[in-house]
């Protein structure tokens, strides 16, 4: 089981950077995979990014590719995503998500994760 709290949101100016991380206060976070989905006013909740149990496998929203990366430190139960050239667009609630042992391809799939954070917002000004 899982227990995941986001932090690192908050206001930055368009071209900046953000690094939010997600943290679990269990003992099984290397088990899981890991999931970044964002959800903006008024839009549904769309996948930004992923990362498998192994660490061997990541998986990006085509509007971020280039742009964020996302990362996981077993050690510290952490999953980062490092948001770069930040755009207005990409305001929103970010919230991580985690689902056991899973290596398909439905990372995209909000309906596949388990387990969710409660979310940090950022927002990004022009």
């Amino acid at each position: 089981q899982l227990q995941l709290v986001e932090s690192g949101g908050g206001l930055v100016q368009a071209g900046g950077s953000l690094r939010l991380s997600c943290k679990d206060s269990g003992r099984a976070f290397s088990s899981y995979s890991l999931g970044w989905f964002r959800q903006a006013p008024g839009k549904e909740r769309e996948f930004v990014a992923a990362i498998s149990f192994s660490g061997d496998s990541t998986f990006y929203a085509d509007s971020v590719k280039g742009r964020f990366s996302i990362s996981r430190d077993n050690a510290k139960n952490t999953v980062y995503l490092e948001m770069n050239s930040l755009k207005p667009g990409d305001t929103a609630v970010y919230s991580c998500a985690g689902v056991a042992m899973y290596s398909g391809r439905r990372y995209f799939s909000e309906a596949l994760y388990d387990y969710w954070g409660q979310g940090t917002q950022v927002t990004v000004s022009s």
